[in-house]
């Protein structure tokens, strides 16, 4: 049998190979057969000293863990989790402490109430890896250690987070009932249509992809019972509400109302199909294959009324999006220079959208196209470009964190939380060619989740290593900490980006030429060549590029204040009090609650002190938001799911390896295994290793009652080097590859025990055939003799 190995391919990413002929030191080629039988010479690096990765023996092949694979590297990984998809439609793998998720993009018959209680209970070990496997150990942790724990899904677009989510809070919302009457469990589930209905959005990737990332805490009490939950929202993408690309579309719920405007209830709303308004069309088809939108707008209506969301505050949420949908098909009269435009009077589209909103329609129309400035002398209106879309972005962010607090309010009970599990749902990494501003947030975060990371799998190797009494010894790997500085830290990019918005003449052009003067000499960041407003930074996944452009008018987002006035004083409630609790930078005029009409007009001379709450930036806000959560996870024990998308087309148990190993890349899977790799990767229990290596034992020792000393006994006889494995008090640990080379031997016995046994049977056969033959010639010479 040839040694097989792996080589890199640019199809296949990594294919197999024998060395068909012996490899000597200095030889410049290794002489291969391919699995389609031809021939290659493979080229070596004799200056890198590099030899192609080993292949797994067929055993190993198919294993539920990653980590019990001899060989720990990139190409066995990917073969390991093709294998398990596309041969036994196993979605699910463990890679240590982490489940990696492979979508599969049909509906599985593995999500039942009856799987559900096939898991709970169960050690995770003795069960397939599933989600529930992780929901079930994490609630088990939680009751056995009394300590918070967390749930961290991750992956881009597409690989499935959101489902593996709403999957684990189905089992938390099952095994954890709540005692009481309040139902707290059906209320944690019913958030989940309103979310998806407000957040998600068909993109080209996903026809239910999450706009937005949530961190849900679902709390328990002294006896493991549902109390309540609690949820946070990062990173909304706004953009969206005023822009879709080809073939995407606006979030869900303008859809499911435009579905549902022939409804009695609706009429007063003046919306048509979704087709006739601007941000609902730009993406082109305004259908998604086998939805149905008016059907999924009465599961958003139903989840409402069961969070206790009165029907008159249901009114005016959709009263707001029609609005919104309104606001975007204004006809908007443009002057020659473009620095400023007019609304005509009789738009009907302006009209329905001052009606809705209760707001004033004159008003309305002149702070669309103007905006006062204030100097310390005179207070002046000025004519602008006209601000509906900055306005459309606003409103919908206000209405989606109202919508947030009142689910919050809804999920919160009397009872006292003993403990919480929490479960983050956030975009993966982004990796496309040219990155903007909310990307560059995600990737900030992300690096952050995986500094997180790295750091727990550390240290939970490290406990495994003292618990079994074996010698620890420092292991090298990637420290993200300086990516993360030159993002966060004093005069990095965040720090620059906002004192460049403090900048009356700052634009975003002085802002990249800052960075160049600042970081060009940092190793994580890089000017490209052909552009001057481009910039580089080398994340923990990939190098990335990102364009500049708009990144000071998306971190101030700056909403004009007269306005937000005119929004503050409608004549309805909610429409009012969705805006009250904004933080005024410098009040001009004094606004009466309720009141329909304002006049904004009349500045006063004397200027307020600046709230300085209002002056923190996106990007400052963002930043305090996620260490607020990373202090979360740090208290809590990780248990982390890595979502992957096995292919772009959405297609049933494909498997694209390129697509695949770059989010296994990107997604921390690779790191937990070279931190593995890196000690002694695999662990065997002495009673399995007994049962399997068995056949390589001498029988005296054989003879021996204690299996940990006759187990020690032969490792020592078959390795001489004593690094290549140690003993601990319950397992084995060896090194990479030793397993193999262990695998090799067992081999080689059973093909000489097989020889052996072929040899005798086959010697035994050739005497029966010989005393027959020889029988039957004595019986004719007797014959032919008489």
């Amino acid at each position: 049998q040839y040694t097989r190995v792996w080589i890199p391919d640019p199809d296949e990413v990594w294919r197999s190979a024998e060395i068909i002929k012996d490899y000597k030191e200095g030889d410049k080629s290794l002489h291969l057969k391919l699995e389609d039988e031809t021939l290659y010479e493979y080229p070596l690096d004799l200056q890198g000293n590099e030899l192609p990765f080993l292949r797994n023996p067929d055993i190993l092949v198919g294993e539920n863990d990653l980590t019990a694979l001899s060989y720990l590297h990139e190409p066995a990984v990917l073969h390991n989790l093709k294998v398990r998809f596309l041969e036994s439609n196993h979605i699910y793998t463990y890679c240590g402490i982490v489940l990696v998720a492979i979508n599969p993009y049909e509906q599985l018959p593995i999500y039942e109430q009856d799987v559900i209680y096939a898991y709970s209970g169960q050690n995770g070990g003795d069960m397939d890896p599933h989600i529930f496997a992780v929901a079930e150990e994490a609630y088990k942790q939680m009751a056995r250690d009394e300590k918070n724990q967390s749930i961290i899904v991750s992956g881009e677009s597409g690989a499935g987070k959101t489902v593996s989510a709403k999957y684990a809070m189905r089992f938390f919302a099952t095994v954890g009932g709540s005692a009481s009457e309040t139902n707290i469990e059906a209320k944690v589930l019913a958030s989940s249509p309103i979310m998806e209905a407000i957040g998600n959005a068909k993109t080209t990737r996903n026809d239910n992809s999450s706009r937005f990332g949530k961190y849900i805490q679902i709390g328990f009490d002294k006896r493991y019972h549902i109390s309540g939950a609690n949820m946070r929202t990062y990173l909304l993408e706004k953009s969206r509400v005023v822009f879709q690309a080809e073939d995407e579309r606006n979030y869900h719920i303008f859809y499911q109302l435009c579905a549902s405007a022939s409804l009695p209830e609706f009429k007063d709303l003046g919306l048509t199909c979704a087709e006739d308004f601007f941000y609902t069309s730009q993406g082109g088809d305004t259908s998604i294959d086998g939805v149905d939108d008016a059907d999924d707008f009465e599961k958003t209506r139903h989840a409402f009324t069961l969070l206790g969301v009165k029907e008159s505050h249901q009114t005016a949420i959709f009263r707001i999006i029609a609005a919104i949908l309104h606001l975007g098909n204004l006809e908007i009269q443009a002057g020659r220079d473009r620095e400023f435009c007019s609304v005509l009077d009789k738009d009907e589209h302006l009209s329905n959208f001052c009606g809705l909103l209760g707001v004033e329609h004159s008003q309305m129309q002149h702070w669309l196209c103007h905006r006062k400035l204030i100097t310390t002398a005179e207070t002046y209106v000025k004519n602008m470009s006209v601000q509906q879309v900055v306005l459309a972005k606003h409103i919908y962010a206000q209405l989606f964190n109202w919508i947030v607090q009142h689910i919050n309010k809804a999920l919160h009970t009397t009872s006292k939380q003993h403990s919480f599990i929490g479960v983050l749902d956030i975009y993966g990494f982004f990796f496309f060619s040219v990155l903007k501003f909310l990307r560059e947030k995600i990737n900030y975060a992300n690096e952050k989740l995986q500094q997180q990371f790295n750091s727990h799998v550390f240290k939970l190797e490290q406990e495994e290593y003292m618990k079994e009494g074996i010698p620890w010894t420092l292991i090298d790997f990637y420290d993200n900490q300086p990516c993360i500085d030159l993002i966060e830290a004093k005069l990095g990019i965040l720090d620059l980006l906002d004192e460049e918005c403090k900048v009356p003449k700052g634009t975003d052009q002085t802002w990249a030429q800052k960075l160049y003067d600042r970081h060009t000499c940092s190793h994580h960041f890089q000017k490209p060549r052909m552009s001057n407003t481009s910039f580089i930074i080398l994340h923990f996944a990939d190098k990335v590029e990102y364009q500049s452009e708009g990144f000071l008018e998306k971190n101030r987002d700056t909403v004009y204040e007269e306005q937000i006035n005119i929004l503050k004083a409608s004549k309805y409630q909610m429409v009012a009090d969705l805006f009250q609790d904004e933080k005024d930078a410098a009040s001009t005029s004094s606004v009466g609650k309720g009141s329909s009409k304002i006049s904004v007009r009349s500045a006063r001379p004397v200027i307020k002190a600046a709230n300085k709450e209002h002056k923190k930036t996106v990007g400052h806000q963002f930043r305090n938001s996620l260490n607020l959560l990373m202090e979360t996870l740090n208290d809590t024990t990780p248990h982390y799911v890595r979502c992957i998308k096995p292919n772009d087309e959405k297609l049933p148990f494909k498997f694209d390896p390129k697509r695949a190993v770059q989010q296994l890349r990107a997604c921390g899977v690779l790191e937990t295994i070279h931190i593995s790799a890196a000690g002694f990767p695999s662990r065997w229990s002495y009673h399995d290793f007994f049962n399997r290596y068995r056949v390589l034992m001498k029988k005296r020792d054989l003879s021996k009652n204690d299996k940990k000393q006759i187990c020690q006994t032969l490792l020592k006889d078959l390795i001489k080097d004593l690094d290549k494995f140690q003993f601990g008090h319950t397992k084995i640990f060896f090194r990479a590859g030793q397993v193999a080379y262990l695998e090799k031997l067992r081999a080689d016995k059973f093909r000489a025990a097989t020889i052996m046994i072929q040899k005798t049977v086959r010697g035994w056969l050739q005497r029966v055939k010989y005393q027959r033959l020889r029988e039957a010639a004595v019986i004719i010479q007797r014959h032919t003799r008489g």
